[in-house]
């Protein structure tokens, strides 16, 4: 099936609505407006910097609404947008433009060396910047403004690759999805039902562009129904909450990770906070504890619960506004043109009620991993994907995630799942965050080993923790310890990096802290 471009049906039927706005440089643009600008860039790729369908043209960048025109403007050449995350060092770059090989990489001012040193290292033939003046790179409003709009738009397809996006690497090195124009736009669909997307919204896009969260739910999704985005730089909690309160900006849709949440939660101006303007808020990334569901419920903002991944464009399932409460603590039901099964280690779908592995298929799902053919085949059985997430069914056919297979560990024969401990650590007054891992132990192989960061003033210790632990979860779940840190690890889109705690931790046996 044919693949349309989204701005340049709402430049003709809708050209004065407002598109996107920026909130750090105050810059803001309707359809028209963006039409444009993208038809320039486009234009700018092909005729100055030489892109043409299939190149790769990356981002180096936080939020900034210039992402979005890079987007388009590769979807009109049939060029694939690689956005980069901008948390990484030099050498974990290295293998990641090594691997997607760009034409073009285009970067803000506060990544010149970095990307002047990876651009050098990986023999990227441009560079360019968009928000001030870079030594050996062209200037981006400079090339929009001596551009035309004559360029060969490519004819894609359902199948056109629009996008390689490079998971976080949390086990390992990152591998390259790749979206598709049709996977994109039954993402745009499957969020519908849910979230109430629409021509009328305004979603504040905060997580980052480099992650599907930021770029994909609701962002891209509000540009094909004609809504407009507002774009924050990067996450501040008390400016994030103050923009989701002000009437005058009016944001309809949120998403954030549970840390996002939790944060603004503990903002000076929470406990006066109204939400007149929202629609959809969504949270999703990682366990979300169910006491800052319930937090956030008392404040009139019902958090919707969602499962979704970078190669599943990303939603898989969700909660219904309806159900968010009468089915708290679960990821919902899968989107309309997406299909789930929870599989034993066999493959084999597992019996009601049981825990197995969440496989998801539908044309929401990627095709695959670019230059990865074995990943791929791993991955992916008769077109299900495995997530790599355990997760169960209630008697109504609803999901629940219990959490990643990887973080899993096994005390004495029995499987814990870490997210179900860290949320009773949660109800506990006095604590940050919490996250739970898997330590050796002589007599049961492996133990639970809680680390907590404490709010501050807080005098919760070791005894409390395990006390209240033991009144609440079946003993093989109780830690055997706790370690308590000033924070903890978290990557560009605010899960924890568990991988470095049993790094730092998992040499060491039960007991110690």
């Amino acid at each position: 099936m044919r693949s349309y471009d989204w701005i340049a049906h709402h430049a003709q039927v809708g050209a004065r609505r407002p598109a996107m706005t920026d909130v750090r440089t105050g810059r803001s643009y309707d359809y028209g407006e963006m039409d444009r600008r993208v038809d320039q860039l486009a234009s700018a790729l092909h005729g100055d910097l030489d892109v043409r369908a299939g190149d790769r043209v990356s981002v180096l960048a936080q939020n900034t609404t210039e992402i979005f025109e890079v987007q388009f403007a590769c979807a009109r050449l049939g060029a694939i947008f690689v956005p980069l995350n901008w948390r990484l060092t030099v050498p974990e770059l290295d293998f990641i433009v090594g691997d997607c090989t760009p034409k073009v990489l285009i970067h803000e001012s506060g990544f010149d060396d970095v990307a002047a040193e990876v651009a050098g290292r990986a023999g990227v033939a441009a560079r360019v910047c968009w928000d001030g003046k870079a030594p050996g790179a062209a200037d981006y409003e400079e090339l929009l403004a001596s551009a035309g709009a004559d360029f060969p738009r490519a004819d894609n397809t359902d199948e056109t690759i629009l996008t390689v996006m490079y998971t976080s690497g949390t086990t390992g090195r990152p591998k390259g999805a790749i979206i598709t124009h049709g996977m994109t736009f039954w993402n745009a669909v499957n969020q519908v039902e849910f979230f109430n997307i629409g021509p009328d919204m305004v979603n504040l896009v905060l997580l980052p562009m480099f992650h599907t969260g930021g770029l994909n739910v609701f962002a891209n999704p509000a540009f094909h129904f004609g809504g407009s985005n507002v774009v924050v730089h990067g996450f501040v909690p008390d400016e994030t909450l103050r923009i989701l309160t002000d009437a005058d900006v009016g944001i309809t849709h949120f998403l954030g990770v549970p840390a996002n949440w939790l944060f603004m939660s503990q903002s000076a101006g929470f406990a006066d906070a109204t939400f007149p303007s929202m629609v959809a808020a969504g949270v999703g990334g990682s366990p979300t504890p169910l006491a800052l569901i319930e937090t956030w419920r008392d404040k009139g903002l019902h958090l919707q619960q969602a499962f979704g991944m970078t190669e599943t464009s990303p939603l898989v399932m969700s909660l219904t506004r309806a159900d968010a409460q009468r089915k708290i603590g679960s990821a919902g039901m899968p989107a309309l043109h997406t299909e789930c099964r929870i599989v034993d280690e066999t493959g084999g779908d597992v019996e009601a009620g049981g825990v197995g592995e969440l496989w998801v298929r539908g044309p929401n799902v990627t095709p695959g991993y670019w230059n990865r053919p074995e990943a791929t085949a791993e991955s992916i059985t008769d077109g299900w994907l495995h997530t790599g997430d355990a997760a169960r069914q209630d008697e109504e056919g609803y999901y629940y995630i219990v959490d990643r297979w990887k973080d899993m560990y096994i005390s004495g024969g029995e499987n814990v799942y870490p997210a179900e401990v860290e949320d009773a650590i949660y109800q506990l007054p006095g604590i940050v965050e919490a996250a739970v891992i898997g330590v050796p132990d002589d007599r049961w192989v492996e133990v639970g080993k809680a680390v907590i960061v404490r709010q501050d003033g807080s005098s919760i210790d070791e005894t409390e923790v395990l006390k209240h632990c033991v009144a609440r979860l079946a003993r093989y779940k109780v830690p055997k310890s706790v370690a308590f840190v000033d924070e903890l690890p978290h990557n560009a889109t605010g899960k924890i990096l568990k991988r470095e705690l049993r790094q730092r931790y998992g040499t060491e046996m039960a007991g110690t802290s």
